[in-house]
């Protein structure tokens, strides 16, 4: 388990390393870094499989640095590790391609940042093995020489990739739909499902960010919430639900007091709560042996009534009142193909960055596959995602 002072990796810069064997792209990640993150050798494909790390590098602050394997891998199992290091560009916020400076750009290599810019990602080309080499080669402004080997220009290199940080406004989860002294319900079942010990991520964010601006939150499983909500003096200024219990926490919440989920607020911070909301309509158009693909962005030991796979699928058939297959997917084995499914259901992408769910996001639509979240459809199904909306007005993405 992560410490708990750490930030998320969902939350971290994704900064990715691609490039041919033996450009020296292990060598520029570990001088980066700092570690030796990325075994080392001179024989050519070392590094066989993406390896990530989760750190603090100034002037960027945090960070999950990835090194993949060579674009150029061959055999059947090389394209496969080259299918892998590609599938890193749906997660990556900065994409840096090392090129070996002594041959300089190959054909893959212009692939690759054809590949960056189509996807629109920002990147930096990085000439390694510079003490191999004289330094007269004409560079653009993102480009640089540097040598792994002896650490010249390394310093230079961050800077580059700290100027490259995304300057997006962040999406908050919660702090900007309340004020200081607000009280806030917070409903937390705890079933089988739920981690031994601590909370999910999404209710720790919320915690930490009701304490950032003042307000005060209140845990409570669902089946104390009418007794919660009687102890206090004033109705509380908004209640957050964990999404399987929506139904049996909006008939005790007061109509009058506003009512939304977890799931719902992490689609908003993740940037997709208007594309769930839009998909969410697919519900009342699906036919007998129509597919839905049940996606997580994260892998867990599945209970006996799993959310994913158990309980929303048979939700979803009841209100559809129709005969339907359900397929899954988990961690990063997200479909390429999705034109087989009639609608993707995605959880809430708590342990994604915003880029990868978002990209997620924009190829379902893009092959007009209709994408909603756990979080909508169950407020859909139980008649009162309205109401989870109403919160927000004003206040979307």
């Amino acid at each position: 388990m992560a410490v708990l002072n750490e930030t998320p990796a969902g939350e971290r810069l994704h900064i990715t390393f691609f490039g041919r064997r033996n450009a020296g792209k292990s060598s520029v990640v570990n001088a980066v870094t700092g570690q030796d993150l990325a075994v080392v050798s001179e024989k050519a494909g070392t590094t066989t499989d993406p390896v990530e790390k989760a750190m603090e590098i100034l002037p960027l602050g945090p960070v999950l640095i990835v090194d993949t394997p060579g674009t150029d891998d061959e055999g059947e199992l090389g394209e496969k590790r080259v299918a892998r290091s590609y599938r890193e560009m749906e997660r990556t916020d900065i994409a840096v391609l090392v090129v070996d400076g002594e041959k300089g750009p190959s054909d893959e290599d212009q692939d690759l940042i054809a590949r960056f810019e189509e996807k629109k990602l920002p990147y930096l080309v990085v000439y390694n093995k510079a003490d191999l080499v004289e330094k007269n080669r004409s560079l653009k402004a993102n480009e640089i020489e540097v040598s792994a080997k002896t650490g010249w220009h390394i310093r230079e290199l961050k800077d580059k990739l700290a100027a490259l940080q995304p300057q997006t406004k962040e999406q908050p989860i919660i702090k900007d739909l309340v004020t200081a002294g607000d009280v806030v319900v917070l409903v937390i079942p705890i079933d089988a499902s739920a981690p031994k010990g601590r909370l999910i991520l999404p209710q720790q964010q919320v915690l930490r960010e009701l304490l950032d601006v003042g307000a005060m939150g209140i845990c409570c499983r669902e089946t104390e919430l009418p007794q919660t909500l009687e102890a206090l003096n004033h109705p509380p200024a908004l209640v957050v639900t964990d999404s399987q219990a929506f139904k049996k926490v909006a008939s005790v919440v007061p109509l009058t007091v506003k009512l939304t989920s977890f799931s719902i607020l992490m689609a908003r911070h993740k940037g997709f709560l208007k594309t769930a909301v839009q998909g969410v309509k697919k519900l009342y158009d699906l036919q007998d042996g129509d597919r839905i693909l049940m996606a997580e962005g994260c892998t867990h030991h599945r209970q006996c009534q799993d959310i994913g796979t158990v309980k929303l699928p048979h939700w979803i058939e009841k209100k559809s009142d129709r005969h339907l297959v359900f397929e899954t997917s988990s961690g990063k084995g997200f479909p390429k193909d999705l034109r087989r499914y009639a609608m993707v259901v995605h959880c809430g992408g708590c342990m994604q960055n915003g880029r990868e769910i978002r990209s997620r996001m924009e190829e379902a639509v893009r092959q007009g596959v209709p994408f909603t979240n756990y979080g909508t459809i169950i407020a859909e199904i139980n008649g009162i995602l309205p109401r989870s909306l109403e919160v927000l007005d004003g206040h979307w993405e």
